[in-house]
């Protein structure tokens, strides 16, 4: 069944208290309004990735030589791998003091082993180390910003019932604030059990392993470069 943003909005207002279901009707600036909050709202969830539940995985190119990614919308990711043929390989993310705070030989072309991600408007910059020393194809996956909606726009194909439903109670607070309404203490106990609930509808991996560019255990070395090719034991 088709789930307009148009219906999210008029049911958000009635939600809201601002126009009385029963008594009124949401008026066109009212909609417009209700759209325009809609869509800071979708903007503002890049900020709560954990509330968002929806992992996509992408494939990009790792460029010979070539450090820096740019990824348009992505602002989260779980893990990442290259490819070399067939094979995947698994690469180690490590912390921005890690990254760009230890020493290092920079211009070494290598196996791309570890990555470091930074925040920048509109998306993540990826970071990797060694430098490529040949084409491979990345993948990831990540959790990548809501995507701005029209009028028309039918919600039920990008979304899950119960996301909408979360968006519809979001909305509604965001109307009541806009128009200086209270919004009701039941309402916001209902907003904070899905939010809760959401945080596990996609949890966060936490049995990924990390290792450090630099550590006692494993030490990058020139014959480690040479003949090893970056790759360690863990």
């Amino acid at each position: 069944m088709a789930y307009s943003a148009t219906l999210l909005i008029t049911r958000a207002y009635y939600l809201s208290g601002v126009v009385a279901r029963e008594f009124q009707t949401v008026s066109g600036s009212q909609i417009a309004d209700g759209l325009f909050l809609l869509n800071a709202l979708l903007d503002f969830k890049a900020t709560q990735t954990t509330l968002i539940p929806y992992f996509k995985r992408t494939e990009f190119p790792l460029v010979y030589g070539q450090e820096e990614y740019f990824i348009e919308n992505l602002y989260q990711i779980e893990n990442l791998t290259f490819n070399m043929g067939v094979v995947r390989y698994p690469m180690n993310e490590v912390s921005r003091n890690q990254y760009f705070g230890f020493g290092r030989v920079d211009n070494i072309t290598s196996l791309p082993f570890s990555w470091h991600t930074e925040r920048e408007k509109g998306g993540i910059r990826i970071y990797v180390y060694f430098l490529p020393d040949s084409n491979y194809i990345a993948k990831l996956s990540g959790k990548y910003a809501l995507t701005d909606v029209t009028l028309t726009t039918d919600l039920s194909t990008a979304y899950d019932g119960f996301y909408i439903e979360y968006l519809r109670y979001a909305l509604a607070r965001y109307i009541a604030q806009e128009f200086n309404v209270q919004f009701s203490p039941d309402k916001e106990k209902m907003i904070q059990v899905m939010e809760k609930n959401l945080t596990w509808v996609s949890p966060p991996d936490l049995t990924t392993k990390k290792a450090s560019l630099i550590s006692n255990k494993n030490s990058i070395n020139w014959q480690q470069i040479n003949l090893g090719k970056g790759w360690v034991p863990f």
